[in-house]
């Protein structure tokens, strides 16, 4: 065959044969789209249904509302700030000047009253204790001297008196034999105030050698340590820096209470022995029950305030000195009537309660709906407020509700 017959043999076998163009009547094919479509469908349906059914839902936080147990919720009539102080607050410091040897307290030790907290350098008051032990030791010795020199003439004196009577003896010799014994009475006599000179002195050079050694003035917890062995410590205070003031800071804890300033003007609510409830800064869930101590009787001129005294009633390790508080002044608890109906309504937050107009509005979480409440307020207790109606016992109001948030929106609790 020749080559171009045999090259155009070829071309016609690669040539596309449109006749048997697809036209779509596949039947498998049809299937596989019309499914596509419906899972599509199917997807979008879930889409919407999720969105209206809580996927879209507004997280909210929310608190239990507690019920008003009877007797037990007076109002606050007023609140305050101040500063948790201790009563009994020392630095601690040797009576005399000298090097510290040892320093024995670091921040946070407890310690306990009569507890050794430091030493210093003590060599100058051994060698005067010992010296003065050494004088009071040597008087005794000449004290027993003088004891057997006043026996001796007392014994000389009876012999002289045997021999006057023979006539053996002048009475000038048991004249002299009796003045001896009296000059060595008063020999004994003088020295035994030479002991109790001695002794005393003794005791001198105790007390400045037990100065070399710091203790605790009462029971307490360290705050401050404030120097170092090889410090020269002093009772007086030195210009330069060179010399410290005290080796440490003991606080009584047990001393602790919280100082609040009240404005002038609303001094009047206030009485010693009122109620009151305390909520530190560091714990603003726990409310620690104290009373009224005092009122200082002077009032703050640049500030208008007078300074009142909180006590604790509960004593917590948690309580440190320079704490921020705030307390509310409570109203007296008065004893209910027989007849008086006990408390009503229940304690909700009061970042809980919205303003409208003139009514008081919460939101309540139901089946992760939020309800709208309108609601009757009684009177405050701390950071909560009474809840005459519209809310009962258990129900979840929300906490600092979104201010885009509706009646009936939908909303979720929100995680802790």
């Amino acid at each position: 065959m020749p080559p171009d017959t045999e090259n155009q043999a070829l071309l016609g076998q690669l040539r596309i044969d449109r006749t048997q163009r697809d036209d779509g009547s596949d039947p498998r094919r049809r299937r596989w789209i019309a499914g596509g479509v419906l899972v599509l469908i199917a997807l979008l349906a879930a889409g919407a249904w999720f969105g209206l059914t809580g996927g879209a839902a507004l997280p909210v936080r929310t608190v239990m509302a507690q019920p008003i147990a009877g007797g037990a919720a007076n109002a606050s009539v007023l609140d305050a700030t101040g500063y948790v102080t201790a009563r009994r607050e020392a630095t601690v410091s040797a009576q005399i000047t000298g090097t510290l040897t040892e320093v024995l307290i670091e921040e946070g030790d407890h310690v306990k009253s009569g507890q050794v907290l430091g030493r210093l350098e003590d060599t100058a008051q051994r060698a005067a204790l010992a010296q003065a032990q050494a004088q009071l030791n040597s008087a005794r010795a000449l004290l027993v001297q003088y004891e057997a020199q006043l026996a001796q003439s007392e014994r000389d004196v009876k012999r002289a008196e045997d021999l006057l009577e023979r006539k053996l003896v002048s009475q000038q010799a048991v004249e002299q034999a009796r003045t001896q014994v009296e000059t060595g009475a008063a020999q004994v006599q003088g020295q035994r105030r030479q002991i109790e000179l001695a002794a005393a002195s003794v005791r001198s050079a105790q007390v400045q050698l037990d100065y070399c050694t710091v203790r605790a003035p009462f029971t307490g917890v360290v705050i401050a340590k404030a120097a170092q062995v090889g410090e020269i410590v002093s009772p007086f205070s030195a210009g330069g820096g060179f010399t410290r003031t005290g080796i440490g800071t003991i606080v009584d804890m047990d001393s602790l209470e919280i100082e609040v300033d009240v404005n002038e003007a609303y001094i009047n609510r206030v009485q010693p022995g009122q109620p009151v409830e305390s909520v530190l800064n560091a714990y603003p869930d726990w409310r620690i029950p104290s009373h009224v101590i005092a009122i200082i009787p002077t009032a703050d001129r640049s500030k208008a305030t007078v300074k009142v005294r909180i006590g604790l009633d509960a004593k917590d390790a948690r309580i440190v000195p320079d704490m921020g508080a705030r307390v509310s002044f409570l109203e007296e608890h008065k004893p209910a009537a027989r007849t008086e109906e006990r408390p009503r309504g229940v304690l909700v937050p009061a970042a809980a309660l919205r303003k409208e107009g003139d009514r008081d509005v919460v939101f309540v979480l139901k089946e992760r709906r939020a309800q709208r409440r309108t609601v009757t307020l009684g009177g405050a207790i701390g950071d909560s407020r009474q809840v005459l109606a519209g809310v009962s016992p258990g129900e979840a109001v929300i906490v600092d509700a979104p201010a885009g948030l509706k009646d009936d929106a939908a909303a979720t609790a929100a995680r802790p």
